[in-house]
Protein backbone atom coordinates (compact mmCIF):
# COMPACT_ATOMS: atom_id res chain seq x y z
CA UNK A 1 0.00 0.00 0.00
CA UNK A 2 2.90 2.32 0.79
CA UNK A 3 4.44 1.77 -2.68
CA UNK A 4 1.06 2.37 -4.34
CA UNK A 5 0.67 5.75 -2.59
CA UNK A 6 4.19 6.75 -3.60
CA UNK A 7 3.52 5.71 -7.20
CA UNK A 8 0.28 7.77 -7.33
CA UNK A 9 2.06 10.77 -5.80
CA UNK A 10 4.94 10.46 -8.27
CA UNK A 11 2.63 10.22 -11.30
CA UNK A 12 0.55 13.17 -10.04
CA UNK A 13 3.71 15.26 -9.75
CA UNK A 14 4.79 14.37 -13.30
CA UNK A 15 1.31 15.16 -14.67
CA UNK A 16 1.18 18.48 -12.82
CA UNK A 17 4.66 19.38 -14.09
CA UNK A 18 3.67 18.68 -17.69
CA UNK A 19 0.43 20.65 -17.39
CA UNK A 20 2.28 23.58 -15.88
CA UNK A 21 4.94 23.51 -18.61
CA UNK A 22 2.35 23.55 -21.41
CA UNK A 23 0.12 26.11 -19.70
CA UNK A 24 2.96 28.61 -19.54
CA UNK A 25 3.65 28.41 -23.28
CA UNK A 26 2.40 31.02 -25.72
CA UNK A 27 -0.80 29.54 -27.14
CA UNK A 28 -2.02 32.67 -28.91
CA UNK A 29 -0.95 31.46 -32.34
CA UNK A 30 0.07 35.01 -33.24
CA UNK A 31 3.73 34.95 -34.18
CA UNK A 32 3.81 38.61 -35.20
CA UNK A 33 5.61 40.72 -32.64
CA UNK A 34 5.14 44.44 -32.29
CA UNK A 35 8.03 46.67 -31.54
CA UNK A 36 8.05 47.93 -27.94
CA UNK A 37 8.30 51.53 -29.11
CA UNK A 38 4.78 51.52 -30.64
CA UNK A 39 3.08 50.84 -27.31
CA UNK A 40 3.38 53.76 -24.95
CA UNK A 41 1.89 53.99 -21.49
CA UNK A 42 1.04 57.53 -20.32
CA UNK A 43 0.57 56.28 -16.77
CA UNK A 44 4.27 56.47 -16.01
CA UNK A 45 6.06 58.55 -13.42
CA UNK A 46 6.86 61.21 -16.03
CA UNK A 47 3.42 61.16 -17.66
CA UNK A 48 4.80 63.10 -20.64
CA UNK A 49 3.40 60.76 -23.30
CA UNK A 50 -0.31 61.36 -22.60
CA UNK A 51 -0.66 64.11 -25.23
CA UNK A 52 0.97 62.00 -27.92
CA UNK A 53 -1.32 58.97 -27.58
CA UNK A 54 -3.57 57.68 -30.37
CA UNK A 55 -7.27 58.39 -29.93
CA UNK A 56 -9.91 55.96 -31.21
CA UNK A 57 -12.91 58.10 -32.18
CA UNK A 58 -16.03 56.35 -33.54
CA UNK A 59 -18.71 58.17 -35.56
CA UNK A 60 -21.23 56.16 -33.54
CA UNK A 61 -20.87 53.34 -31.01
CA UNK A 62 -24.35 51.81 -31.43
CA UNK A 63 -26.27 50.35 -34.38
CA UNK A 64 -29.87 49.09 -34.49
CA UNK A 65 -30.57 46.63 -37.31
CA UNK A 66 -34.28 46.91 -36.56
CA UNK A 67 -36.45 43.94 -37.53
CA UNK A 68 -34.51 41.01 -38.99
CA UNK A 69 -36.00 37.78 -40.35
CA UNK A 70 -34.68 34.75 -38.46
CA UNK A 71 -31.76 33.22 -40.37
CA UNK A 72 -30.82 36.47 -42.08
CA UNK A 73 -27.18 37.66 -41.91
CA UNK A 74 -26.71 41.40 -41.54
CA UNK A 75 -23.61 43.55 -41.22
CA UNK A 76 -22.58 47.05 -40.28
CA UNK A 77 -19.33 49.01 -40.52
CA UNK A 78 -18.43 51.12 -37.48
CA UNK A 79 -16.36 53.99 -38.91
CA UNK A 80 -13.60 55.42 -36.76
CA UNK A 81 -10.74 57.86 -36.95
CA UNK A 82 -7.39 58.00 -35.20
CA UNK A 83 -7.65 61.57 -33.96
CA UNK A 84 -4.52 61.23 -31.82
CA UNK A 85 -0.88 62.03 -32.53
CA UNK A 86 0.63 58.54 -32.91
CA UNK A 87 -0.16 55.27 -34.67
CA UNK A 88 -3.26 53.43 -33.43
CA UNK A 89 -2.90 49.68 -33.04
CA UNK A 90 -5.98 47.52 -32.49
CA UNK A 91 -4.71 44.37 -30.83
CA UNK A 92 -7.98 42.52 -30.27
CA UNK A 93 -11.69 42.74 -31.02
CA UNK A 94 -13.98 40.34 -29.18
CA UNK A 95 -17.75 39.89 -29.13
CA UNK A 96 -20.29 38.80 -26.54
CA UNK A 97 -21.61 36.00 -28.77
CA UNK A 98 -20.38 33.66 -31.48
CA UNK A 99 -23.21 34.90 -33.71
CA UNK A 100 -21.36 38.23 -34.05
CA UNK A 101 -18.11 38.25 -36.03
CA UNK A 102 -15.84 41.32 -36.28
CA UNK A 103 -13.29 42.23 -38.95
CA UNK A 104 -10.80 44.95 -38.05
CA UNK A 105 -7.60 46.53 -39.41
CA UNK A 106 -4.50 44.53 -38.42
CA UNK A 107 -1.99 47.20 -39.41
CA UNK A 108 -1.23 50.49 -37.58
CA UNK A 109 -3.62 53.35 -38.34
CA UNK A 110 -1.83 56.67 -38.84
CA UNK A 111 -2.97 59.89 -37.13
CA UNK A 112 -5.92 61.39 -39.06
CA UNK A 113 -6.60 58.13 -40.90
CA UNK A 114 -10.17 56.76 -41.08
CA UNK A 115 -11.01 53.03 -41.11
CA UNK A 116 -13.88 50.79 -40.04
CA UNK A 117 -14.64 47.71 -38.01
CA UNK A 118 -17.10 45.47 -39.85
CA UNK A 119 -19.50 43.48 -37.68
CA UNK A 120 -21.51 40.58 -39.11
CA UNK A 121 -24.49 39.28 -37.15
CA UNK A 122 -26.06 35.89 -37.93
CA UNK A 123 -29.65 35.62 -36.67
CA UNK A 124 -29.85 31.84 -37.21
CA UNK A 125 -31.56 30.15 -34.22
CA UNK A 126 -32.23 33.53 -32.57
CA UNK A 127 -35.56 35.08 -31.71
CA UNK A 128 -36.77 38.26 -30.07
CA UNK A 129 -34.64 41.21 -29.03
CA UNK A 130 -30.90 40.72 -29.32
CA UNK A 131 -28.27 43.02 -27.80
CA UNK A 132 -24.61 42.23 -28.52
CA UNK A 133 -21.39 43.96 -27.57
CA UNK A 134 -18.09 44.31 -29.41
CA UNK A 135 -15.05 45.14 -27.28
CA UNK A 136 -12.01 46.79 -28.88
CA UNK A 137 -8.59 46.56 -27.20
CA UNK A 138 -6.03 49.05 -28.49
CA UNK A 139 -3.04 51.17 -27.49
CA UNK A 140 -5.27 54.08 -26.44
CA UNK A 141 -6.04 55.45 -22.99
CA UNK A 142 -8.28 53.84 -21.77
CA UNK A 143 -7.28 50.73 -23.69
CA UNK A 144 -10.80 49.32 -24.28
CA UNK A 145 -13.94 50.62 -25.91
CA UNK A 146 -17.32 48.91 -26.33
CA UNK A 147 -19.61 49.05 -29.37
CA UNK A 148 -23.18 47.72 -29.35
CA UNK A 149 -25.58 46.28 -31.89
CA UNK A 150 -29.22 45.38 -31.49
CA UNK A 151 -31.89 43.65 -33.55
CA UNK A 152 -35.39 42.25 -33.21
CA UNK A 153 -35.42 38.76 -34.71
CA UNK A 154 -38.76 37.66 -36.13
CA UNK A 155 -40.07 34.59 -37.89
CA UNK A 156 -41.08 35.18 -41.54
CA UNK A 157 -44.77 34.72 -40.73
CA UNK A 158 -44.58 37.45 -38.06
CA UNK A 159 -43.49 40.14 -40.54
CA UNK A 160 -46.41 42.17 -41.87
Amino acid sequence: MKNFSFLVLQRSFVLFSLLFAFACGNQSGNNELLSGDVVKNPNTAGGKEAGNMPVLEFEKDFHDFGRVIQGEKVSYGFKFKNSGKSDLIISKVSTSCGCTVPEFPKTPIKPGETKKIDVKFDSENRRGFQNKTITIISNTQPNSQVLRIKAEIMLPEEIR
